[in-house]
């Protein structure tokens, strides 16, 4: 009997392991062969170049500013989602009227495609006729509008608005459970002991808000290394590649470049960082389980 029911057990397990090993597993360590060749993509025939195209990146203009702007992304992820889903959280916690409908409403958009929100935002940011530049034109604001993707200086940040938008109505759902846990007892204590609301704001819900901030930055901070639908949709990386991230510059140099040994070895190094976030956020995950035990 016993043998039968781990029999049963393997084999139920392992469709889906076997499909984990065949879908992320196997393309995985294909990358890792691949950033260690010149493969472009279509030839059978390829050469072996050790760390060559390692060597590659640390001299490239272009990986340099892909890295900025991908450290830029994830400052931006620390800030944008957290404390814009925690004031909409404070906010629409207290007893507003019609505040499902704005919960709603504010967490709509994590429920669309990146593809779909990269067009509402570019018709958004379109020069003649997009709502920013009529505001801004309406507001006697001339000298503000601009074509904001097409802009060096502005596309990047115009990018990161838009997905920041997404990404802070999940960060808001996850504030408001964690609200839901603060217990009400000690905003009593607080107030009894003469305490206003900012004060057991910032010395009572926010320290206990600790597990639901580190979940939304870990989301948030993994979720700005995967950034490539977005940018894709909006900019492609342009213009002059002053919106280049890492995800984006992987896929130019391998499907665009067709330089498959290069863009392979670019994946490598998105993987380690990520890797080493991952398990920056267990360590805190860890830390947080051993100081509520």
């Amino acid at each position: 009997m016993a043998r039968s029911r781990w029999f049963w057990r393997i084999a139920f397990l392992s469709i889906p392991l076997l499909l984990y090993l065949v879908i992320v597993v196997g393309p995985l360590l294909y990358s890792f062969f691949f950033s260690l060749t010149d493969w472009n993509g279509f030839s059978y025939d390829f050469n072996f170049v050790g760390l060559e195209n390692f060597g590659k990146i640390f001299v490239d203009p272009l990986f340099g500013g892909a890295i900025k702007n991908t450290v830029i992304w994830m400052i931006a992820a620390l800030t944008i989602p957290t404390l814009g889903g925690l004031a909409l959280a404070l906010a629409l916690q207290t007893q507003l009227r019609g505040a499902r409908l704005f919960k709603s409403l504010f967490y709509l958009p994590i429920c669309l495609s990146l593809v779909v929100v990269g067009q509402i935002w570019i018709w958004i940011y379109q020069p003649r006729w997009g709502l920013l530049n009529l505001t801004l034109d309406s507001a006697g604001l001339f000298d503000v509008s601009r074509a904001w993707l097409a802009s060096p200086e502005t596309a990047l940040a115009s990018v990161i608005v838009a997905w920041g938008w997404q990404q802070t109505g999940l960060a808001m759902v996850i504030f408001l459970a964690g609200l839901t846990s603060v217990p009400t007892e000690l905003l009593e204590a607080a107030q009894i002991d003469g305490a206003n609301y900012r004060q057991s704001l910032l010395r009572v819900v926010i320290p206990l808000l600790q597990p639901a901030t580190v979940v939304v930055i870990a989301l948030a901070v993994i979720n700005s290394l995967k950034s490539f639908d977005i940018v894709y949709i909006m900019t492609g990386g342009g213009p002059f590649h002053s919106s280049d991230t890492l995800a984006m510059m992987m896929y130019n140099e391998s499907f665009k470049k067709y330089f498959m040994g290069y863009g392979s070895a670019i994946s490598v190094v998105l993987f380690l960082i990520a890797l080493v976030l991952i398990a920056f956020y267990f360590r805190q995950v860890r830390a947080l389980e051993n100081l509520y035990d």
